[in-house]
């Protein structure tokens, strides 16, 4: 990979904030108490601004692989790095506020910030489509695996971008219906999907740059990078056959 231009060394800060206000509020947690799970708690800054960070520093990374335009990637970047901080920020403000910020709709304001909510990630789950469309469409370049490993990140995410969909129509249409508790206590079937398959971006393609790293043969690290991703399908289905046992 080359040096990080302006716009990705920007892109990198972004997620490192990120990363460091779902540390902050780790803190937070440990100084307020509270609950850590239910709609209302720390969890929701922490587990949100830590993800959110890592995934953004993540995508920016493996995206250099993708053979796409330099425009169009900045601009996908750009709104993405944008719906990373705006999904942070509205979850954070909500938690702040001591009331959920997903499926909210007790007052016009919660109501905006739960629709926000709700429209970023339908904005993420379309540019990450783009991004695993794009990769399957030309070979990403490269040391041995990495292509592999990119394509299948990317597939895997996409599992994690259709749990989280699931999850946020289901507890629509059970708050539209008046059962607001039920869905709050809806999505937690496929939380560990969602958790699970969420950042195998990260993961496989790290596996494939550090492997580049050694001074293995590029069939050894062809073949443990497939042994990777085997065993993180693995996980993946086993946390699907949870959700589907527990739906």
């Amino acid at each position: 990979m080359k040096n990080p231009r302006p716009a990705e060394r920007l892109w990198h800060a972004t997620g490192v904030l990120l990363v460091l206000s779902g540390l902050a509020h780790l803190v937070v947690f440990a100084v307020d108490g509270g609950p850590w799970d239910g709609p209302v708690s720390w969890r929701k800054p922490v587990t949100f601004g830590l993800s959110f960070g890592v995934t953004l520093v993540a995508v920016t990374r493996v995206t250099s692989y993708l053979r796409v335009d330099p425009r169009l990637r900045t601009a996908l970047l750009t709104v993405f790095a944008a719906d990373c901080v705006v999904e942070v920020g509205g979850i954070t403000l909500q938690a702040w506020r001591r009331v959920p910020s997903h499926l909210n709709m007790e007052t016009p304001f919660d109501t905006a910030v739960s629709m926000t909510l709700a429209v970023g990630g339908a904005v993420l789950v379309a540019l990450l489509t783009v991004f695993a469309v794009v990769s399957f469409r030309h070979r990403p370049t490269g040391p041995a695996g990495m292509a592999l490993a990119v394509r299948s990140g990317f597939a895997i995410l996409l599992v994690a971008l259709a749990s989280g969909a699931a999850m946020i129509a289901r507890g629509v249409v059970l708050t539209r219906t008046g059962h607001q508790e039920a869905a709050y206590h809806s999505t937690a079937p496929l939380k560990p999907l969602h958790g699970v398959s969420l950042h195998a971006v990260l993961v496989l393609p790290a596996l494939a740059w550090l492997l580049s790293r050694t001074s293995w043969s590029e069939p050894t690290r062809r073949r443990i990078v497939t042994a990777a991703v085997g065993c993180y399908a693995a996980a993946v289905a086993a946390a699907g056959v949870w959700a589907v046992l527990t739906y």
